[in-house]
This record gives C-alpha cells, structure tokens and sequence, in this order.
C-alpha cells in the first residue's frame, strides 16, 4: 500500500508532503475544543461541501443544477478519494487516499473555508473556527487501513452518543451496510471480501480493545 515504519515509532500528526497513493487518516476539532456542528443543518452544509468537492462534476450538477460556477473549479474529484468519514459534535474524521499532488491539501483548505464562512455567518462570530491546521496521519499497510477506518467509525459509539454505528447518521458506516453516497467503499470491502465480515470486524469490541494501544498513535486522540 505505500511506505513501511514500525509501529512502535511515533508517528507526526502534521505532514506537510502527501505523496500520490498515499492513504492519510486526517483529522480537527473546534477551536478550544468548541462545538462546529450545531443542529443537523450544520452537518448537513458540511457534507454539501464534501459532496460538491469530491463526487464527478457532472453527478453534482445533477444533484445541485443550480451550483454557483465558482463552484465549478473546485471539484477535486480527480485529486482525492474518501474512504471514511465520521463528524462528531466538536471534531471530524476523514480517512483520505491522495490521487493527484496537492488534492488533500486542496481539499482541507477548500473545505475549512467554506463551512467557516457558513458557520461565521450562521451564528454571528468571526475568527477561524477549527484549530489550526489539520492533523494527518499516514495509512500504510492495509491492516491498519482496516482498524482506522473502524476506529472513525465507532466514535459516536466511544463518545456515547449512539449505541451502534448504524444508528449515527453522519458518518460513512450507512455507506459500507446500506447505500452508496460520497465514499469510495470498494477498497475496503475488497479486504473483507464481504459486508457481512467488515459489520462482524466493526462490532467486535474486544478485538477493538485490544488493538487500540498499539494502533493509538495513529488514531489522532483528542
């Protein structure tokens, strides 16, 4: 899948250069740990802007006909591929494959922006709304591909905001059991090999468990 480290090596949160292939666990939060999704409208604008930039142009335009042009030149569908996703109250969780140089890059900045501006203007405030520049994660065999993408999705349920991932509505989990929307799922089902395999692997929690300490430094702790 790309480079090799040991697990037992720190890993650094802020990478400046993402190499093409490469599959990066990317993750921020609020600014001093505040709340960025408010009511469901909030999320709802988010994945308008991950929608917008990430599927065919042409699926957005028939999806969204009356899409601002300015719009136009920032698809990136060419230049990233989503694998998971998962947004929390204060923070979010994108697992990200970069296909071109600069897409991840792009694709934050676009995406930062955009849903700043919104939320300024929502609820009357100024200054940046998440804290800093984002925090990555390089991916690099697909074992922990498999355990990250499970982790960003069984926030809600470590947070005890829902009792199984199925029941969240805005995270990627839906995608991989039900219905196909922003990501691109055949990656990791292919792994599997099965739905039937990633739901049984997501729910065991005692694997989870076990697991998590040695895959901590590659998870982003808040």
């Amino acid at each position: 899948m790309g480079r090799c480290y040991d697990l037992n090596m720190p890993s650094p949160t802020v990478i400046r250069n993402f190499y093409e292939g490469g599959y990066y666990h990317i993750f921020n939060r609020g600014v001093e740990k505040r709340n960025i999704f408010m009511d469901a409208q909030d999320y709802n604008i988010f994945m308008y802007y991950l929608f917008v930039y990430l599927k065919p142009l042409k699926e957005v335009l028939a999806r969204y006909p009356d899409l601002p042009i300015r719009l136009y030149n920032k698809n990136l569908n060419s230049q990233v591929d989503l694998l998971s996703y998962c947004l929390m109250p204060n923070h979010f969780h994108l697992l990200i494959r970069q296909v071109s140089l600069d897409g991840i890059t792009r694709l934050l900045k676009q995406l930062t922006n955009a849903y700043t501006f919104y939320f300024n203007n929502k609820y009357k405030r100024v200054g940046g709304l998440v804290q800093g520049r984002f925090k990555a994660v390089e991916i690099f065999n697909d074992d922990l591909l498999l355990h990250v993408s499970r982790y960003i999705h069984l926030n809600p349920v470590v947070a005890e905001i829902a009792n199984d991932p199925e029941e969240y509505k805005w995270s990627s989990y839906h995608e991989y059991v039900t219905r196909y929307y922003l990501c691109e799922t055949r990656t990791v089902l292919q792994i599997f090999g099965s739905v039937r395999e990633l739901k049984k692997f997501t729910h065991d929690q005692v694997d989870y468990a076990k697991h998590l300490e040695r895959f901590k430094h590659l998870m982003l702790e808040k």
